[in-house]
């Protein structure tokens, strides 16, 4: 039953456009178009650090090369293992800075 009302007056054009032309609802828009904003402002620039990202050229550099041995594979996955936890720290700093200011 009371579905059945909630239905009927969400699907009446006059109550949604009340509904739409109040505070609470425009409020409630404008917050979303914000946080929609910030998370694609977010997601470029983490895509743009990871296509600068040293971790990404040294795996493309390491995978284009054949192994000789796993000695050498083994030396190779270690230097971009270094790389990523290196890059990892300086990201998790900058991000703690951002934080702060």
């Amino acid at each position: 039953m009371l579905a059945r009302m909630l239905f009927n007056l969400l699907n009446n054009h006059r109550v949604v456009e009340k509904l739409a032309e109040s505070r609470p609802i425009r409020r409630a828009a404008q917050i979303t178009a914000y946080a929609i904003t910030k998370a694609q402002i977010a997601g470029r620039d983490a895509s743009q650090r990871v296509l600068r990202s040293q971790t990404l050229r040294q795996v493309r550099d390491e995978a284009a090369k054949v192994p000789g041995d796993l000695g050498e594979m083994g030396s190779r996955l270690k230097r971009v293992r270094e790389t990523f936890v290196n890059e990892v720290k300086g990201g998790w700093k900058d991000g703690s800075r951002g934080i702060k200011k």
